[in-house]
């Protein structure tokens, strides 16, 4: 494997995770890239240190201000549970530098545990994402279905094996560029791989058939519509009450349902919004009330990027204009 990691030295993207060995901001970026792609974490990454630059700074944090800087990321129990971890960091005097105190922490699962390990403290733990797994598949020519427990299991075996002596971190961060840029799922950069001369799918022509997912949730299609109420340069909000506890704490745009007696007027179109299998598509209507009830408030355009907005509500307003 050491082409793998020549290649890594010399290739690797310049990612700004990758310029600090401080466990508390590879930790957050891990927790970003948790369903968000690399490129998209960038922004939300540098602006959230900008505002909690320590995990002190976190910790002692409202969490309505974590949830504002966390607005456009989506999966918001990440950033609840980033804020919990980061307090009971505190309250322990600093971050735990083992991999089961590590896994221990709120939002942490043996993905994360193993890259904070391997990454900030050298401790020699595979990491296996969705790239990881690709990869092995491919290098052992192997066709188990990667969403068994089992298969992961015996692919983190293989991954550890595979590590031997080279520094953990940067082995695994190596599997997974590769897995990311050259090994992708469709149209694999072959000749680009630096271990492909051992990768037994393409000595065998079953890459394209590899890996093998077999369990899959059918896609559910949901039409919604938003409301956009003005009052002068204002807009109405509707924040999410603590019985939708994902959301809790975020405004978003009223549907029909939540703002009985409203008028609705015309369309300013659709667009859409995906959360896990979950595919909707979003009218956005003008409309005007006269009476707004509990848990409604009116916002300027100016208090937006203070405030926990939602992503549906983000794009609605964009999408009318407003923002």
């Amino acid at each position: 494997m050491k082409p793998l990691v020549d290649w890594y030295r010399r290739h690797h993207r310049d990612l700004p995770w990758r310029r600090t060995e401080d466990p508390y901001r590879i930790w957050v970026s891990e927790i970003m890239l948790q369903q968000t792609r690399a490129q998209a974490v960038i922004p939300y990454y540098q602006r959230f240190l900008d505002c909690f630059p320590t995990v002190e700074a976190l910790a002692a944090a409202a969490e309505d201000d974590v949830l504002a800087r966390w607005a456009g990321l989506g999966y918001y129990s990440r950033a609840r549970n980033l804020r919990r971890a980061a307090q009971l960091i505190a309250a322990a005097g600093g971050f735990p530098r083992d991999y089961a105190a590590i896994r221990e922490l709120p939002g942490i699962g043996d993905y994360t545990a193993a890259a904070v390990a391997s990454i900030a403290f050298g401790l020699p733990h595979a990491v296996v994402d969705g790239n990881v797994l690709r990869v092995v598949a491919r290098m052992e020519n192997d066709p188990a279905d990667i969403a068994a427990p089992q298969t992961r299991e015996r692919f983190r075996a293989i991954v550890r094996q595979w590590m031997g002596r080279f520094q953990p971190g940067i082995f695994n961060q190596a599997v997974m560029e590769l897995g990311a840029t050259v090994c992708l799922p469709a149209n694999p950069l072959c000749n680009s791989c630096p271990i492909a001369r051992d990768c037994r799918a393409l000595q065998a022509g079953t890459v394209a058939q590899l890996p093998v997912k077999l369990r899959k949730t059918e896609p559910v299609a949901i039409a919604a519509e938003l409301l956009l109420v003005r009052r002068g340069a204002n807009v109405l909000l509707r924040q999410k009450e603590a019985a939708a506890r994902r959301m809790a704490g975020f405004w978003e745009l009223p549907a029909p349902a939540e703002l009985s007696g409203a008028r609705v007027g015309k369309s300013w179109g659709t667009f859409r919004h995906t959360i896990t299998h979950h595919h909707y598509t979003f009218t956005v209507r003008s409309a005007s009330t006269r009476e707004i009830g509990p848990h409604l408030r009116w916002f300027s355009a100016e208090e937006l990027d203070a405030i926990p907005l939602s992503t549906t509500a983000r794009k609605a307003l964009k999408l009318a204009r407003f923002l």
